[in-house]
């Protein structure tokens, strides 16, 4: 079974912030490694994807930009802000976070030169699909033991350790977004000609 899980789940972050975190199964347990603050991020990522043998990586970042970015009429009627996965998911535009989107994109070039797939996912629905009772995601600190267990209670494998914070937890369910997509039971959003979102 380990064998067909080789695919690595990240949140990403700020370059230097020490907020990107990734999560991968190893000696039959999942794993989670964080970037240390004033660290290049995208450096430790791509290092880190090719120490672990990873094939797919599932990010939590935009991967492309609305459709009308790559037509050569620019009508004003089409959306400059929004892709449909994100109309779909109440995602935050790919144009707000311009930076962090232009590094995803690059990252996904990057890694496509070592023969590694990046997909795009969104924990933040996975939460709301799979434990829409909790409250506090992402907002009080004190929530994150009661999620972390019913976390592991979805998992296929035990976590190697608690997540020590938000990011972690959150690269823990991008990993779980690309087991549920590698078993064929993840819901896809968005078009594919303008780039999906898997949950």
């Amino acid at each position: 079974m380990e064998e067909r899980t080789q695919h690595m789940g990240v949140d990403y972050g700020a370059k230097m912030a020490g907020t990107t975190a990734a999560a991968m199964l190893a000696e039959g347990k999942l794993r989670v490694w964080q970037s240390q603050a004033g660290q290049d991020a995208d450096r430790w990522l791509r290092e880190l994807v090719l120490q672990q043998q990873a094939k797919v990586v599932y990010i939590d970042a935009p991967l492309t930009l609305p459709a009308i970015y790559g037509q050569a009429t620019h009508s004003a009627a089409s959306d400059y802000f929004y892709r449909q996965a994100d109309r779909e998911l109440q995602a935050m535009s790919p144009m707000f976070i311009g930076g962090l989107t232009a590094r995803a994109i690059q990252l996904r070039a990057q890694l496509a030169q070592n023969g590694v797939a990046a997909l795009e996912t969104y924990p933040s629905a996975l939460i709301r699909l799979l434990l829409p009772e909790l409250q506090g995601y992402k907002k009080d600190p004190a929530a994150l033991p009661a999620f972390a267990a019913a976390l592991q209670g979805l998992l296929p494998f035990q976590l190697q350790e608690q997540p020590r914070n938000w990011h972690q937890f959150d690269a823990a369910l991008a990993w779980l977004s690309g087991y549920r997509h590698e078993a064929g039971q993840s819901v896809l959003y968005g078009d594919a000609r303008e780039g999906r979102i898997i949950v």
